[in-house]
């Protein structure tokens, strides 16, 4: 996604997370089969575990965590890159810059394998995950934003509120899911950004939003929000256009991490419990 939007700021949680009294109303006037309270999404807070250092020059568009290894893709012309990171001191142990004219965007390990994706060329890349070397190229339709797998599946974002889900050999579109919060009259969630893939959960940044979002991916379902906003002031960004983007989960220690464009530090983060 660019750096600079050019229009209003799009707020989906003007619709979406509103407050308990609304959502009361709607619930009244709702047909009893159309929205049930387990239907509406809740919102949970967080703690931070730790603090990493992170490159404040990496404009982070994928963040993954496997194998001990922490992978992150970078993005901008000129500056776009696949970076395998040493997560205590922040320093990029390897570096593949991708040619200037693409816009770096999400990544994913697949196998033995890491995948990108970029942002308006419609290409992508598949590395050999232990020496970062490049094994192919494959071509896809629309933009490419986040992108992460449920283990059958990639799953690709594009700034709109559909998931793609892909085939992983082919890279052909298998399925699209519309994401959507619910309520009296559900409302599309639009800019899914980064993605990660945590307990059958999809968990979506959105672009310019505080916020990430736990998505159902057999639904489309909002099922809730993690609220990061004191985290993002916290941050130490440069400026507005530093948003929240990067999500990694380690499946074997079970810790998640969050950061940045441009963000001097890295962060693991727990979960709370959430609140209606």
């Amino acid at each position: 996604m660019p750096v600079g939007r050019g229009r209003l700021r799009f707020l989906p949680l003007l619709v979406c997370a509103c407050s308990l009294g609304l959502i009361c109303m709607a619930l009244a006037f709702a047909p009893p089969s159309t929205v049930t309270p387990r239907d509406l999404p809740v919102t949970s807070s967080f703690e931070i575990v730790a603090e990493f250092p992170h490159d404040p020059d990496a404009y982070c568009q994928g963040l993954v965590f496997d194998g001990g290894n922490l992978f992150e893709g970078t993005g901008l012309n000129g500056k776009s890159s696949l970076r395998r990171v040493d997560l205590k001191t922040g320093k990029v142990l390897k570096i593949v810059p991708l040619e200037k004219r693409l816009f770096g965007e999400g990544i994913t390990v697949w196998k033995d394998q890491i995948i990108q994706v970029t942002w308006k060329t419609g290409e992508g890349f598949v590395y050999d995950k232990e020496s970062l070397r490049l094994i192919k190229k494959f071509r896809y339709s629309g933009q490419g934003w986040g992108l992460t797998h449920d283990d059958k599946h990639l799953i690709l974002s594009d700034g709109s509120a559909t998931l793609r889900f892909l085939d992983p050999e082919t890279f052909k579109v298998v399925k699209r899911v519309d994401v959507r919060c619910a309520g009296r009259m559900p409302a599309a969630v639009n800019q899914l950004n980064e993605l990660e893939y945590v307990n059958g959960e999809v968990l979506a940044n959105i672009w310019y939003e505080d916020v990430i979002a736990r998505i159902d991916p057999a639904s489309g379902r909002v099922l809730g929000w993690i609220d990061l906003k004191p985290l993002v002031e916290a941050s130490g960004r440069k400026d507005e256009h530093c948003v929240l983007n990067g999500i990694a989960w380690d499946a074997t220690d079970e810790r998640l991490f969050v950061t940045g464009k441009n963000w001097p530090r890295l962060y693991e983060i727990r979960v709370k419990q959430a609140r209606n």
